[in-house]
C-alpha cells in the first residue's frame, strides 16, 4: 500500500522507520518530512496545516493510508477533512483531539467522570486568576489551555512567580492564543511516567511505558523544552500502577469520550504522576509523544500499520500488542540556545556511523538537505536512540553513539535516564 505520514520531526522519523518494516508498505511519502525521513520516504513540500493540499495529494497519488503525527493538524481537524474525501486516515477527529487541544476540556472531563487528576480552576481573564492566586497554596502549576509545542506549562513556587506567570500567559500572550484561557492546578509531587496507547473508539491497548526529560539542562534545570531525552520502559511503572490505571484511568477515558459523543480513534498519550495518593493524570496528548515514540516504537514487535488499521476499523480487540523485553534510551542533540534563540544551517558530520548498526538509531528531528549536505534546521536536531538488555546498557550505548555525530554549537543533557539508578 501507499502510505502518507504528516509531520517533520523525530517522532515522524520513528513512525516512518516503523512503517517501513511493514510488509504492507510499498511506497512511503512524508509531508513535509526532513533530511533523515527522506532516506526512507519521499518527502513532499506540503506543510502539515495545508489540509486541502494534503488530501488532494493523497487522492492524486493513490494513498491507501495516512498517519497524522503532529498535534496541530489533529486539533485543526485534518482527520475530518480526509474522511470527508473518503480517505483512510489514522488519528482522532477534531472533536476528539480536543482531549489535547484544550486543557480545560480535559480537566472538566476528568472531573465529570471521576478520573484521578490534580485539583484545578479554569480562568478566562487574568484579573480573576490573579485574585484566585491570593488564596491558593503554593507551588501551583499554570497551563495555557491550547497547544503550545509542549511548553505552555509554568511551575510557580511563590505568589510573585505565579502572578508574573499569569500576566505572561494571559496578558503578554507568551504562548499566543493558547493562553486566552488558562488552568491553575495544584502542584503534584512524584515520579512522572508516560504511557502511550492505541484506541479504536471503544477498545484501548497499552504500549510500553516511558519517561521524558523536559528541562533543557542537567538535573532538571533550565527552561521547559519539547523533550531532551527519554527511556523505556519506566522501572517505576509497576504491575500495581498498571492495574490501577487500567481500572480507573485508561478505559475510563475512552468510555468518557464515547459518552460525550466524541469517540476516540488513534493514539492517546497519558502523562501520569505517581503520587502518594496513587497515579493521577497530568495531561493527555492526542498523538505519539516526541521523543517517547523514539524509544517505544523501536521495541514494538507488531506490524504498526496492521495495528493502526485495526484502530481505524474498530477491531483493535483482535490485536495483541507485543514489545521486546529490552530497553531503549534516546538522547537529544540540540542546537545551542534551544529552546530560545538558536542558529540553523550547520553541517552534520558522522551520520554514516549509524549505517547497518543493529540496536542504534539516529532519528532526525530538525534537519534539512542543503547543497547535498545534511544540515541543522531546528532546536532539537537529532534523537540518538540505542537498545540494550536493560536500561543501564541502553543508556551507555546511547551516550556512546551520541559521540558518533557532531555539528557546531550542539549540546545535550548528560543525565538522561539517571533516575533508573534509583529504581
Amino acid at each position: 500500500m501507499n502510505i502518507l505520514i504528516v509531520g517533520s520531526g523525530g517522532r515522524e522519523h520513528a513512525i516512518a522507520a516503523c512503517a517501513a518494516k511493514s510488509p504492507k508498505a510499498d511506497k512511503i511519502y512524508c509531508a513535509p518530512g526532513n533530511a533523515g525521513i527522506g532516506q526512507i520516504a519521499e518527502c513532499v513540500l506540503i506543510q502539515a496545516m495545508e489540509f486541502d493540499r494534503l488530501a488532494a495529494f493523497a487522492k492524486e497519488h493513490d494513498i491507501d493510508f495516512t498517519i497524522i503525527g503532529m498535534d496541530d493538524p489533529l486539533a485543526g481537524g485534518i482527520v475530518d477533512v480526509f474522511e470527508a474525501e473518503g480517505l483512510r486516515v489514522f488519528g482522532p477527529r477534531k472533536n476528539a483531539a480536543i482531549l489535547e487541544g484544550s486543557k480545560a476540556f480535559s480537566k472538566d472531563l476528568m472531573k465529570k467522570y471521576h478520573i484521578p487528576t490534580a485539583a484545578y480552576e479554569t480562568f478566562d481573564d487574568s484579573k480573576a486568576a490573579l485574585e484566585y492566586l491570593q488564596t491558593a497554596k503554593m507551588p501551583v502549576v499554570l497551563k495555557a489551555d491550547g497547544l503550545a509545542l509542549g511548553k505552555g506549562v509554568l511551575i510557580c513556587n511563590t505568589l510573585s512567580e505565579a502572578e508574573e506567570g499569569v500576566r505572561s500567559i494571559m496578558e503578554d500572550k507568551k504562548f499566543g492564543s493558547a493562553g486566552n484561557r488558562m488552568v491553575v492546578e495544584e502542584f503534584m509531587t512524584g515520579r512522572e511516567v508516560s504511557v502511550l496507547s492505541f484506541v479504536d473508539g471503544k477498545t484501548i491497548k497499552i504500549m510500553s511505558s516511558a519517561q521524558d526529560h523536559k528541562r533543557a539542562k542537567d538535573g532538571d534545570q533550565g527552561l521547559n523544552t519539547g523533550g531532551m531525552g527519554t527511556f523505556s520502559p519506566s522501572p517505576f511503572y509497576t504491575d500495581e500502577v498498571d492495574e490501577f490505571c487500567k481500572k480507573y484511568i485508561y478505559q475510563a477515558t475512552v468510555d468518557a469520550m464515547a459518552a460525550e459523543g466524541r469517540p476516540y480513534k488513534g493514539v492517546i498519550f497519558f502523562g501520569l504522576m505517581l503520587t502518594q495518593d496513587g497515579p493521577k493524570v497530568l495531561e493527555y496528548n492526542a498523538r505519539f509523544g516526541d521523543p517517547e515514540a523514539q524509544v517505544v516504537l523501536p521495541r514494538m514487535k507488531n506490524d504498526m500499520i496492521e495495528v493502526m488499521e485495526a484502530c481505524v476499523d474498530g477491531r483493535l480487540d483482535e490485536i495483541e500488542l507485543q514489545f521486546e523485553d529490552r530497553a531503549a534510551v534516546c538522547v537529544v542533540l540540540a542546537s545551542g540556545g534551544y529552546p530560545l534563540a538558536y542558529e540553523k544551517g550547520y553541517p552534520i558530520q558522522g551520520l554514516e556511523n549509524f549505517d547497518g548498526k543493529e540496536d542504534y538509531f539516529c532519528f532526525h528531528a530538525g534537519t534539512a538537505l542543503k547543497d547535498g549536505k545534511i544540515v541543522t534546521n531546528g532546536g532539537r536536531v537529532l534523537g540518538i536512540t540505542a537498545k540494550g538488555e536493560d536500561l543501564k546498557q541502553a543508556r551507555k550505548k546511547a551516550y556512546e553513539a551520541a559521540q558518533w555525530v557532531q555539528f557546531e554549537k550542539q549540546y545535550m543533557r548528560s543525565d538522561i535516564g539517571r533516575a533508573i539508578d534509583e529504581a
